[in-house]
């Protein structure tokens, strides 16, 4: 009896990727509920891409606001269900605390990834994270992903780690992975 191989997957972050972020003032903000919530155009397309390639799909997600007393798990997680029905996702992998609480799994520390390697049997060094703040480019580097930076021209700081990708797009970034990750298999 052999041992199954690890799988590459894309961690992909929620807000600002997978959903429109409402953004204030420069700053990304998670929708307040699955109402508010829009899906950002084509994603469908472009993970059901992903997924015909072979990669798991794992959102991996900051909602602080729990922690913070503006927002219940319950609303998050019907957030969740909505995302799930549309879009070919494997996994949602959520840290609820805020940075006083100095977890491990919150972004930018590589907990959560760490979370759904374990979970999936995934290889991070053959795995890739795509978010649109430096805490995602963060995490994925910590954790030995490769990353992809969805550029927002948020008003915040860079990631402390280059992106090995900067894109404008999740069409583009999903173009950007399956170019990287058809030349390595």
């Amino acid at each position: 009896m052999g041992v199954d191989p690890l799988k590459s997957a894309v961690f992909l972050d929620r807000d600002g990727v997978l959903n429109r972020a409402i953004v204030r003032q420069g700053r990304p903000y998670p929708p307040s509920s699955a109402a508010e919530m829009v899906i950002t155009p084509g994603a469908a397309l472009a993970l059901g891409r992903l997924r015909a390639a072979g990669l798991l799909l794992l959102v991996v997600t900051n909602q602080p606001d729990v922690a913070r007393g503006k927002q219940t798990q319950a609303a998050v997680e019907a957030m969740h269900e909505m995302m799930a029905a549309e879009l070919p996702l494997d996994d949602f992998i959520v840290c609820y605390h805020d940075d006083r609480d100095d977890c491990p799994c919150r972004k930018p520390k590589p907990g959560l990834l760490h979370i759904g390697a374990e979970r999936h049997a995934v290889d991070l060094a053959a795995s890739f994270m795509v978010g649109d703040r430096w805490r995602d480019v963060d995490a994925g580097a910590a954790a030995g992903c490769r990353t992809v930076l969805l550029d927002c021209q948020y008003s915040e700081r860079g990631p402390t780690n280059p992106p090995d990708a900067k894109v404008r797009s999740l069409d583009e970034a999903v173009d950007w992975i399956l170019d990287c990750y058809t030349t390595t298999e």
